[in-house]
């Protein structure tokens, strides 16, 4: 099958789309990434999403409109990767839509007398499937909630079927808005996978970069800013004890944690400590490195021997975010991130950091790739999730399939 896989994440930068080639069947699948297309939301279109994931008001109203206006933008996002990438609609047989995360509430809490755990992500599948004439899969992750699981992560279903391997252990990082990883042992049974949300990933970088350039930048490029900054160590240490570090997988985390209120509180923390802007932006930066090798150390190193780091994500960009994380935790580095390292280091490797891209899949389409395969299940009507991962009680098929119009 040909499948369009769609992904918007947590900093609601935009839409990618992967045209993905998938044959078989798991643990076989054959998954071949055709082609990948990324497109901006427009400018009041995201803010108005952040304003709404920051759990600002929104009326039912308001909030129903949303919905189908996103399901039209998907509808737009994958008619435009068709034509870019040259494959007429009536040939894609499936569309994976993740939709865009508003709301996400993994633990159960009290909630009208009972304790309750959801997700939301909105842009309509029927909207999207009756304007591209394909059928989509979308509303994923409140079938594994509904299990007892946290609704994510759901990629590592992926990660463990992309990177697998009877003799190396590996940990596929991805560094999205949220920073999560999946650990797949050397010859791992996928009950053996264990993944969560580490933290931040760009989340923090680029609500700083946004509010000290009062919106004309969204993210820093090529780490210029975060370069030109020096450490805070106060503001690290403070960072560092946050309980959701300490927090016991399976756990997941997203803009209502991790969102307005967290960088109000970094700003104010700034203020106190006399901290530059640059400053900030650098602290965050590794911050959220530290948060991660911290997840590494607390949780993976102690029980599991790994060989490679994978990276995917916005973050595998960050050339201070990479050296930080291969200099923290003292890996010899593929060639993309050459920092400097020991001389045992460079005798004696340790663990290999690597981009995606190295092994078939782009960093910026990994996420894409992953809901596009995700959705072929679920139309094969077999279960997707990982309960070793999202905690569910045991598999789930994922998702809503919204069917398109006979042709």
């Amino acid at each position: 099958m040909l499948v369009l896989g769609m992904m918007s994440g947590t900093s609601a930068d935009g839409i990618d789309t992967a045209l993905v080639k998938i044959s078989g069947a798991p643990p076989n699948l054959k998954i071949n990434l055709l082609g990948h297309v990324k497109q901006n939301f427009p400018p009041t279109i995201r803010k108005e999403i952040l304003r709404v994931a920051e759990q600002n008001p929104l009326s039912p109203g308001e909030f129903s409109q949303l919905h189908a206006r996103l399901g039209q933008l998907y509808a737009e996002a994958a008619l435009n990767a068709c034509k870019k990438l040259k494959i007429p609609p009536h040939k894609v047989a499936l569309i994976g839509n993740h939709g865009q995360t508003i709301f996400h509430q993994g633990q159960p809490v009290n909630f009208l007398g009972a304790k309750t755990a959801s997700t939301l992500q909105i842009g309509d599948g029927s909207t999207i499937a009756a304007l591209t004439g394909i059928t989509t899969v979308s509303d994923l992750r409140p079938a594994d909630i509904a299990l007892g699981g946290q609704g994510a992560p759901l990629v590592p279903y992926v990660d463990y079927l992309l990177w697998r391997d009877k003799k190396l252990g590996r940990v596929a990082l991805n560094i999205g808005g949220i920073a999560n990883l999946t650990v797949i042992p050397a010859d791992a049974k996928p009950s053996d996978v264990l993944a969560f949300d580490t933290g931040p990933g760009n989340m923090l970088i680029d609500a700083l970069v946004q509010h000290f350039t009062h919106g004309r930048q969204r993210y820093d490029k090529n780490a210029q800013l975060a370069a030109q900054g020096k450490l805070v160590p106060q503001l690290l240490q403070t960072l560092l004890n946050d309980p959701y570090l300490r927090q016991k997988p399976p756990k997941s985390t997203g803009r209502e944690y991790f969102g307005a209120a967290y960088t109000k509180k970094i700003l104010t923390l700034g203020r106190r400590f006399q901290a530059k802007p640059n400053d900030l932006i650098r602290t965050a930066t590794i911050f959220t490195a530290l948060s991660i090798v911290d997840a590494l150390n607390r949780f993976v190193l102690p029980k599991t021997k790994i060989h490679q780091l994978i990276v995917a994500g916005g973050g595998a960009n960050n050339p201070v975010l990479m050296a930080q994380l291969s200099a923290l935790l003292n890996f010899p580095v593929g060639a993309r991130y050459a920092v400097p390292v020991s001389p045992s280091a460079r005798t004696k490797p340790n663990i290999e950091v690597f981009a995606s891209d190295e092994f078939g899949v782009r960093t910026d389409a990994k996420e894409a790739v992953a809901f596009a395969v995700l959705a072929y299940e679920t139309f094969h009507q077999r279960p997707s999730n990982l309960p070793s991962a999202t905690g569910a009680r045991h598999p789930a098929i994922l998702g809503k399939i919204s069917y398109a119009s006979p042709r």
